[in-house]
Parts: C-alpha cells; structure tokens; sequence
C-alpha cells in the first residue's frame, strides 16, 4: 500500500476524506458527496496508491453534506420568572451559591451530548454576571474538568474574549487545556459586546476601531506563539520579548511552552457586523466563522455568507460557499410546531430581553429596548415574538421531520456547510436542554450521515 504524496494534500483537502480504515489490503474512504466529477478523479488517486489492478467499488449512502452537531451553552443558570411579563433582567440577583450551579448544569448537559454522538460542546466566556445569564469567566478551565468526565466530546470555545486578556496568556492557556484534554479543546476568539466587563479589564469596546485594532495584534501575536518554534512582535500594544537583559544576554526571541497538540490551530469567531476588514482578517488567518439567526433563502444570512466566501477566496483560500462555517440555531422539538412555540415562547423572550439591551439585536429600536425592561407593558407591545423567529427560520420549532426538512434545505442552499451548532435560549432549564439534545440526537441527527463510501482493494 503506498500512501498519499505531499502534494496531494489539497486533492484529499478538496475531496474531505474524513479517514481511512485499514483492514488488511481493504481501504474504506467516506466521502462526504457523491457527484461523478468528484468521484472520478479520487477514484483515480486510490488506484494511484494501491495499483491500476485494484477494485474500486462505490456504496452510495444518502446525499448529506451536514455531519457535525454542536450545542453552544453561554452558562445561565436555572431561573424562573421568565419571559416578557418575568423579572426585568436588572432586577435579578443570584447568590454565589446559586450562580455555580452553571456548572453542574454544563457537566449535565457535556454527558449527555458525549453519550448522544454530538461533535463540540460550545461554551462562552463572560464576567461579573451576578444576574446568572453567563456565569463561566474561564472556558478552558470548565473545559479541562469537563473533558475528564466524558469520553469523546470536544470543547470549543465561544469566545475568548480576547481584549480582555494578554496574549500570550491566552495562548498559554490555550495550550496547556490542549495538551491536557488530548486534543479536544477547539480555540475561539471574539472581541467582546459587554461594556462592564471589557472596559473594566482595561480595554476598549465603546472605541470600536481602537477594539479591533487591539483584538488583530492580540490575535496576530496568539498565532505566532502557536505556529512557531520562537518569535518575536512588535506592534503598536506589544513588544515581545521585553527588551531587557536575561541571564546575560539581549532577548530577541520568546518560544511559548506548551504549545499546542495539532498545529495550525483550528480557530473560529462568530461573524457579527461581517465588515470587509473583520472579514479579510478572518481569512488572513484562516479563522473559521459562526453565524447565527434567520437563513431563509436570499435573506441577510445569505449575503454574510457570500462576503465570508467572497474575503477567503480573495486571500487564496478556494472556499465553496457555507465551507468554513457553522450555522446556529435555536430549537424546540414538540409534536407540533405550535405546541413548541408555545414551550419555548417565554425562554425566546427572556433571551431578547437579556441581548436587547446590548445592541445585538439591531432591528429593535430604543423604544422597544425600554419597553422590554418593564414586566407591565412588554407582554402586550410590538416587541418580537418566536413566530417571527420561526418564519425567518432562525429558530426551530415543531416534530423531528419538519426540522430535518428545514436543515435538508440549509443543505441545499450551500454546499460547502458540514457543522451545525444547536442551543437553547437564555433561561431554558437544565432538565428542558437536556431532554431537548437527547430527542435531536434520536430523531433529527440521523438524516444526516455521510453520503458515499468508496471501498478499494488490491486483489
């Protein structure tokens, strides 16, 4: 058996096998699409390997492009009161004893995916949230405990909040959690959308552009620390080495130690204002994107998802469109569709009520932002209600089958998307996430599995 050349990296890159299996003189290569101008010239590089005599034989499976399921838990805690008519989001308050409940609910919720075939469990950095929305100021850390009771699962962070840290520290960090967990913490970055705690750590987040640029040196210096044996930086925030003297002599280069386990480091940020600079960036470094809300056909979702394309093919990087992406989407499975807007209605609003505020919903108006924070009058005013949400298909609602063909649909309109990131709104309780995962585990994830399988042998 010959293996494949170094220079047929980007032919197995262009064609996403996800492994080989050997048994004996038998090879399987999965495949995730089917169409013959892609089978044909594989085929050929198969029989490159194991001879022009072999056996080439095609199992067709299905067409399925989407094969990974994430879930994303930004660490609120158990609540009541929910929704438009429950308490305004200032006037909660939570007590320490309750607020680390986080992180049982986390360990709940990582076992079950661990046992339910899920790929990533998401989980997002914030601080000082007494009001028990975002409760987990060090993923990795969360990460590392969570790793070492479950068997598979990986970790993603989503995001380090990078202004909010020194970057080396992050890489550090980062590493330390890789090395530790056997590869199955997955890196993230973000630029942060939390006043208090941003500016609070000494960084800007009110002067957007003085936060970008401190956000691309910071991670233009992560990826030298991960990528190279030693470095060096200077910019306008850092300078690294310190140019001081060091044991008798002038520093001009630092390595970080660990660094970590599977270089490049596979890195996402979620794409909010999708700005030609934030773009080019993420393709400058090859930085995987996270988009959430509605995705019908031709709406908003749809020209993010061309600049994302549009930014990487610019920089070198041939990207069919939805590769280099996954989608979010909140959900709710019941045996009808009006039956789990109705269960899910009050965790939907109590998520618009906590993010109004911060801008990052930005079709509300400030009207509608005070309105939201008074119990009395936002049940009935024109605020956003989740049949708007359903429509725009930004979150799912109703049985099994209508959200396989809502996600068939997702599929077809962009080729090149392979990950799918599933999550509860703020508020939902840990038995509700739990039964939810389990039951999209059961009866939607199946619909989607690899589409063909070439077997080749040299008999």
């Amino acid at each position: 058996m010959r293996s494949w050349p170094a220079t047929n990296r980007a032919l197995r890159r262009k064609h996403r096998l996800t492994h080989c299996r050997a048994a004996g003189r038998l090879e399987s290569y999965p495949v995730r699409t089917v169409t013959p101008w892609q089978l044909t010239p594989l085929i050929t590089r198969i029989q490159w390997c194991l001879g022009q005599k072999a056996v080439i034989k095609v199992r067709l499976k299905g067409y399925a492009m989407i094969n990974k399921f994430d879930s994303l838990f930004a660490g609120h805690v158990d609540m009541d009161n929910v929704g438009y008519a429950g308490t305004a989001v200032n006037d909660r308050g939570f007590d320490n004893e309750h607020l680390v409940t986080a992180y049982d609910k986390a360990r709940s919720i990582a076992q079950l995916m661990d046992r339910a075939g899920y790929d990533t469990f998401w989980m997002a950095e914030h601080h000082f949230q007494h009001e028990g929305y975002e409760c987990i100021p060090n993923i990795m850390m969360l990460a590392l405990h969570l790793a070492h009771v479950t068997d598979r699962l990986k970790y993603g962070c989503g995001f380090n909040i990078t202004p909010m840290w020194h970057p080396l520290r992050l890489a550090e960090d980062f590493a330390m959690a890789d090395v530790l967990t056997g590869g199955r913490v997955v890196f993230g970055v973000g630029r942060g959308y939390h006043t208090r705690e941003v500016e609070t750590f000494g960084s800007p987040l009110l002067d957007q552009t003085g936060n970008r640029d401190l956000f691309e040196e910071q991670v233009d210096v992560i990826f030298k620390a991960f990528h190279e044996e030693s470095f060096s930086h200077k910019g306008q925030h850092y300078t690294i080495p310190a140019e001081v003297p060091y044991r008798g002599y002038g520093l001009k280069e630092l390595t970080v130690v660990p660094r970590p386990i599977n270089r490049p480091v596979e890195c996402w940020q979620p794409v909010q204002s999708a700005t030609p600079r934030g773009l080019d960036f993420m393709a400058k470094h090859d930085i995987h994107g996270v988009i959430g809300g509605g995705v019908a056909e031709g709406g908003a979702t749809r020209r993010v998802v061309e600049a994302f394309t549009d930014a990487r093919n610019r920089a070198g990087r041939a990207t069919e469109i939805g590769e280099a992406l996954s989608f979010g989407f909140q959900f709710y499975i019941a045996d009808s569709q009006q039956e789990a807007m109705a269960a899910a209605g009050k965790y939907y609003e109590e998520n618009l009520k906590m993010f109004g505020p911060l801008r990052l919903i930005r079709s509300l108006s400030d009207e509608q932002i005070e309105i939201m924070s008074d119990p009395a009058q936002a049940p009935h005013a024109d605020l956003p209600r989740i049949e708007a949400a359903v429509e725009s298909g930004g979150f799912l609602a109703g049985p099994p089958e209508q959200i396989i063909e809502k996600l068939k649909a997702v599929e077809g309109w962009y080729p090149g998307l392979d990950r799918i990131m599933v999550s509860h709104p703020i508020g939902t309780p840990e038995a509700v996430i739990v039964e939810q995962l389990q039951w999209f585990s059961e009866d939607v994830m199946p619909a989607f599995k690899d589409s063909a399988v070439v077997v080749a042998s040299d008999d």
